[in-house]
């Protein structure tokens, strides 16, 4: 069953919240000068028409003209295209002022010259300061809401570091792992030494270059492949995992996400079974986009509770740090079935590349 993507909630509150401040909005422009009109209708179509072209320009300031230019250092071309933005707009509300409300309430709106009106600078700077106000209103919340959500990200980010080393390398882990190191070197063989290396590069992976927001994916390759290594030491004949993956250059990815995927499906796949269990996995990243995915075997007695905790925890922890550290550009898609359980990762890396460490 495929699980919704858990960014849509905070998308829909957002919108929200935005919507209710364009209402807000109009119903003070519209109570201010309520008692200083007497055709009310006025008032509801002019600010109507008002409200909708400060919404035109605050979205395209926001949403198009920041990201593109201001953020990417372009300065002179952000302020030459805000201008301009304003006098669409300024000569939108001047067709729609001379074209359809003098004619329809003369005694409301003095006839004016479309073009007089038009080239009228000193009125376009004055309306530069009505049409904006919502706009620096509305930078001031989403700052206020980045600087937030900045300081959210890091708490989690630690937490989640912590958590990795607790959940993915736990004593239980450890404990098994060194022993069947010890058995290796009774036996005198000859894995033993590749064992205790991969062993020895996870440790330092986790521990010291994982420290960053997001790490070169060739990395966590590595890292998964001796986790997966270091399994199938554990498990032996009762384990056949393939791992397919064909990555990019300069692609980078949120450290442990994918080890938190695979920890877990070898815990609940692979821990119980009292036969040969199969995991196999892919990733595929490039600049792009990566998409990972992996599907596990369950054994056939997992009492159902294991089952809904992996579910309800474990999902909805990586879900968060999804919505935090890939803000709508990831997807997340689960099937859990009788016979096994299979996951898909879809995430846009938004242009992120080794530079940007």
């Amino acid at each position: 069953m495929a699980q919704p993507n858990t960014t849509r909630w905070s998308r829909n509150k957002k919108v929200a919240i935005q919507a209710l401040f364009w209402i807000i909005m109009y119903a003070y422009y519209v109570s201010s000068d309520w008692e200083f009109t007497e055709e009310k209708s006025v008032l509801f179509e002019k600010f109507f028409i008002k409200v909708l072209m400060q919404i035109a320009l605050c979205y395209t300031v926001i949403y198009l003209l920041i990201p593109r230019l201001l953020n990417r250092g372009h300065k002179i071309a952000f302020g030459v295209s805000f201008f301009f933005a304003v006098y669409v707009v300024h000569i939108i509300y001047t067709a729609s002022r001379v074209y359809y409300f003098e004619p329809k309430y003369p005694d409301f709106f003095r006839r004016n010259d479309f073009w007089e009106r038009l080239f009228d600078f000193k009125l376009y700077f004055v309306n530069i300061t009505w049409f904006i106000l919502p706009t620096i209103i509305l930078l001031a919340w989403k700052y206020y809401q980045d600087q937030k959500e900045v300081l959210v990200l890091k708490e989690e980010k630690r937490r989640s570091e912590l958590n990795a080393l607790k959940n993915q390398l736990n004593p239980h882990f450890l404990f098994n792992t060194l022993n069947n190191l010890y058995t290796l070197a009774l036996k005198k063989s000859d894995q033993a030494p590749a064992a205790i290396m991969k062993l020895s590069k996870i440790l330092d992976y986790l521990l010291y270059q994982c420290k960053d927001n997001y790490v070169p994916i060739q990395g966590e390759v590595r890292l998964l492949n001796n986790y997966i290594a270091l399994e199938e030491l554990r498990y032996g004949d009762r384990l056949a995992v393939s791992f397919d993956y064909n990555i990019g250059e300069q692609v980078m990815i949120a450290p442990l996400l994918l080890l938190t995927f695979t920890e877990n499906a070898f815990k609940h796949g692979v821990s119980e079974a009292l036969h040969q269990a199969t995991i196999a996995i892919e990733l595929h990243a490039r600049k792009d986009k990566i998409q990972f995915s992996i599907k596990n075997s369950k054994p056939t007695h997992q009492r159902p509770a294991k089952a809904a905790d992996r579910e309800s925890l474990g999902l909805r922890n990586i879900q968060r740090q999804l919505e935090l550290l890939y803000p709508n550009s990831a997807i997340l898609r689960t099937e859990n079935l009788d016979t096994h359980y299979s996951l898909i990762l879809e995430l846009q890396p938004n242009g992120i590349s080794v530079s940007d460490r």
